[in-house]
């Protein structure tokens, strides 16, 4: 894990005006359910999406980028007002280049949250310069990339936690 003073992390939470989410894992459990008719469903927390809002009380958008292309996802993302929603990115460090040039947003301006080995480029992108962190059941491929290890798993608050995190660190 990536060790910062305190006093340097609250200077980049106080800069930062996009956090960006990988999906499953972090919004979700990794769990995939599928009917018989091969409808699927993911479970989301209540709790993170209110870390989506209280992260837009205080002007700081949210946005998902996964390698997945699923309805449940794109419903979720509307239901919580999120205007960003990068689906099907299977080169999340290339997409990054693409967000920086649609927002006019730089890497200081950026935090990342994601659980596995297909988020470390982009972990290792943005640390540097804004905040990353993952959910406590992250893999052992993002650690070394992160600031922040949550508290909750993935599905069950990491998101919320995480904007909690950011908040304290912008009241400090």
């Amino acid at each position: 894990m990536l060790s910062l003073p305190n006093s340097e992390l609250s200077k980049r939470a106080a800069q930062i005006k996009l956090v960006i989410s990988d999906n499953d894992g972090v919004f979700t459990d990794n769990g995939v359910y599928y009917s018989e008719r091969g409808e699927e469903m993911k479970r989301y927390s209540i709790r993170d999406g209110m870390g989506v809002e209280r992260l837009r009380n205080i002007g700081i958008d949210t946005a998902i980028m996964t390698g997945e292309v699923s309805p449940s996802i794109m419903k979720r993302a509307e239901k919580l007002g999120m205007k960003r929603l990068y689906l099907g990115v299977k080169d999340k460090l290339a997409m990054l280049a693409t967000l920086l040039e649609e927002t006019g947003l730089q890497k200081h301006e950026l935090a990342y949250i994601g659980d596995d080995v297909n988020d470390r480029e982009i972990l290792d992108a943005i640390a540097p310069f804004g905040l990353t962190g993952c959910p406590r059941d992250a893999t052992i491929f993002v650690e070394p990339s992160v600031h922040y290890r949550s508290a909750a798993d993935g599905g069950y608050g990491a998101f919320r936690d995480f904007a909690e995190w950011l908040i304290a660190l912008r009241t400090a």
